[in-house]
């Protein structure tokens, strides 16, 4: 069993610019991944599987909704400490961030924002406190970075909804209890519906033969003449704007979690160059190593920048779509580049789970691609500049 010897890297003296609120709130994650996650990560990735009975102690440390009002059971905390504790769940694997990302974001953000009273105060404290599990339902099987064109719909049978359709690559599916759905009406209109594990023509089919996020739970919503009662449906906003929008608070979570990711391949490249030795030195010593590292920390550094202000901007309602799509796809694609750096320092040794290097690499495959491509995130950087969008 690894043991996890982390201590984190501050090299523009971040914590500076942190509350004492944010350090309490990080070396709390901190403490509980490195006890209870760490220890078992390697052997729960390796079977395929998250480890459910983790999601008690998730909960304790903030994970689902920190930044939901404490009247709804959420922590009422800030922007830049839900971000925090995205990082120190993601650099122990990014399937565990996911997993509280997915409620967060993508489950409670939209509830609190667009549900009604009734619905706020039946789910919500239900969540925060992980007595209940949501899952997300926007991509399709034909679908993904165009997602108006979803086919899912429901139609009005008088004291119900009627909802048919399909979703794909949905985290949490498998044993989720509830579902934030997007589909449209006849008239073609999006809403969001939360759709209880239970109602019949509902079911939720696993995916299996993952390479990646291999500690989180994938799989499918089916949905074969689901009878949905009317008050399930989020009255708050309708439209493309509402998932998207959950995408935005999500997409903002992963930057700050892949950079957990890229620390720990730095951390453990970093110790690891200076244990192994060869030609009767560290490896450390040699130029193109030192290379390798200086240039990792640089580049983690500049995300770190990079995300803080982002909080900050968050925090004050001001960060754009197209700020957060630079700060996602920025992160992911240097921690996949330090992850890969860090394999080669590692050597053959990097290839085995004695380190967590290939795992980090193996999700960050995943994590590139979803809730926004690399691509699709250049595009929306380059609409905002130019006022000319690539997607029409």
């Amino acid at each position: 069993m690894r043991t996890d010897q982390y201590q984190g890297h501050d090299y523009y003296l971040m914590d500076e610019l942190l509350s004492d609120e944010h350090k309490l709130v990080r070396d709390s994650a901190r403490a509980w991944v490195k006890k209870e996650m760490s220890p078992i990560i390697e052997e729960y990735y390796e079977k395929a599987d998250f480890p459910k009975h983790v999601i008690p102690g998730m909960a304790e440390i903030g994970a689902f909704g920190p930044y939901i009002p404490e009247e709804y059971g959420g922590a009422g905390l800030d922007q830049i400490s839900y971000g925090i504790i995205m990082q120190e769940l993601e650099r122990c694997d990014s399937g565990l961030r996911s997993t509280s990302s997915v409620q967060s974001s993508l489950v409670m953000f939209p509830i609190w924002k667009y549900g009604s009273e009734e619905q706020r105060k039946k789910y919500l404290p239900k969540l925060a406190a992980g007595e209940m599990i949501g899952c997300f339902g926007l991509t399709e099987p034909d679908h993904g970075s165009n997602p108006s064109g979803m086919i899912t719909n429901f139609k009005d049978a008088g004291d119900h909804f009627v909802l048919n359709g399909a979703k794909m690559w949905i985290s949490n599916s498998p044993f989720a209890d509830i579902a934030v759905v997007w589909a449209k009406n006849e008239e073609g209109r999006i809403h969001g519906l939360i759709v209880e594990r239970g109602m019949e023509g509902f079911t939720t089919p696993e995916t299996h033969g993952k390479w990646s996020l291999r500690a989180s739970n994938t799989g499918e919503l089916v949905f074969d003449n689901v009878k949905v009662p009317k008050e399930n449906l989020l009255p708050g906003r309708s439209g493309l704007g509402a998932p998207l929008s959950c995408l935005d608070s999500a997409r903002y979570g992963i930057a700050w979690g892949a950079i957990g990711a890229a620390l720990d391949c730095y951390d453990s490249a970093l110790r690891y160059s200076k244990e192994r030795h060869q030609f009767g030195k560290p490896i450390g010593a040699f130029q193109l190593q030192q290379k390798k590292l200086a240039e990792m920390i640089t580049e983690i550094t500049k995300a770190q920048l990079l995300t803080f202000r982002l909080g900050q901007l968050k925090n004050e309602g001001r960060a754009s779509t197209a700020q957060i799509s630079m700060a996602k796809r920025n992160n992911v694609d240097m921690a996949l580049k330090v992850a890969r750096e860090a394999r080669q320092i590692h050597g053959g040794m990097g290839i085995t789970n004695e380190y967590p290097i290939m795992r980090h690499m193996m999700n960050l495959e995943s994590v590139v691609t979803y809730e926004g491509t690399h691509d699709i995130h250049l595009l929306i950087t380059g609409f905002d500049i130019t006022g000319e969008s690539a997607f029409k």
